[in-house]
């Protein structure tokens, strides 16, 4: 295998010093137009890459953000990413995407990543409800910023949905089109975004003078399309069962959705649904699927921005807390009054 080119190697071929070399590639207005033609001609015969690893390690800080959140496989971190994304590159920066797979351990694994790499900053939805993961890797001085999760206290930045008002707006409209029993499909009872849309559920539900046994939760421990459809067959069985059914996440809701039509049971006029997030496969859904619509990108785009200020921290940062508002998407799955 042929010898990797160096910047040494360069030099010698340019016959230029190697700091002339450095300053072709970070200064270019420095050198005499001659003189960055012979480097480049010889950075191209070469084939010659910076070493990026080794930029990093004289600067102490690299021009990567990192993103890791709970399921890349779920449309709406994919819709995050594309905020943060634009926000970095707009700042000269690239973002690299982790999936924790909503496990504690891969998170603690990727967190220690980061700090080996020595990333300019982090965005996390964060799997361990405990906090000790976080807790252990502020220790390296590294700025990060909390996505989809509301901060515990003020020592970081976050941006965060009102998942409480999108609950309350999910049964909130169920009801008012004379649904009286509905069924909460969740997901993991550590994810605090799963507790806050079923404590806005019941007082959707309070607020129309029903009991909270009028929602009858069916737990799940994932937020995926399988979860969903073992859901939708729990929900077959209930009796009596309920005339509509809120699930955590749109993943969930098509899920149920396919386990219904295959029962033979119609959408909305045996059971209406309603999803969260509105992703883009909602619309396009067999039966177009109401939701609760986060603002994903501005999301990922503004928690961005936060931690490109913290990292250019002089000194007069704050940490702030963001909480943007949902909205309701009312679509086929649900327009049928009882």
């Amino acid at each position: 295998m042929a010898r990797v080119a160096g910047i040494k190697d360069v030099a010698r071929q340019a016959g230029v010093s190697v700091g002339t070399v450095s300053n072709v590639i970070n200064r270019p207005e420095a050198v005499l137009p001659e003189t960055r033609a012979r480097v480049l001609a010889a950075i191209e015969d070469l084939g010659y890459v910076r070493s990026e690893s080794a930029r990093q390690l004289r600067a102490g800080r690299s021009r990567i953000m990192a993103l890791l959140v709970l399921d890349m496989g779920n449309p709406f971190f994919v819709d995050v990413a594309r905020g943060a994304e634009r926000a970095a590159r707009q700042a000269g920066l690239r973002v690299m995407v982790c999936n924790s797979g909503q496990s504690p351990a891969e998170e603690a694994e990727y967190l220690g990543l980061f700090a080996e790499q020595r990333v300019c900053g982090v965005l996390v939805t964060p799997a361990d409800a405990t906090g000790r993961n976080l807790e252990s890797f502020s220790r390296h001085r590294i700025p990060y910023v909390l996505v989809d999760r509301v901060a515990s206290g003020t020592g970081t930045c976050a941006v965060s949905v009102d998942d409480v008002r999108g609950g309350a707006l999910a049964v909130g409209h169920l009801v008012s089109a004379g649904h009286r029993s509905v069924a909460y499909v969740s997901g993991p009872g550590d994810l605090h975004q799963i507790r806050d849309r079923r404590t806005g559920a019941l007082s959707a539900l309070a607020e129309a003078g029903l009991e909270p046994e009028a929602l009858v939760e069916i737990p799940s421990d994932r937020l995926d399309v399988a979860a969903g459809r073992d859901a939708g067959a729990r929900l077959l069985g209930l009796v009596p069962r309920p005339t509509a059914v809120f699930c955590a996440n749109d993943l969930l809701a098509l899920g149920v959705l396919q386990a219904l039509y295959a029962a033979g049971v119609r959408v909305p006029q045996d059971i209406a649904i309603v999803g969260y997030d509105d992703i883009e496969f909602a619309a396009a859904a067999a039966v177009p699927l109401t939701s609760v619509r986060q603002p994903a990108v501005v999301m990922g785009r503004m928690a961005a921005e936060l931690l490109l200020e913290e990292a250019d921290d002089d000194g007069h940062h704050e940490h702030r807390s963001v909480v943007l508002q949902p909205e309701l998407v009312v679509r086929a799955s649900s327009s049928t009054p009882r």
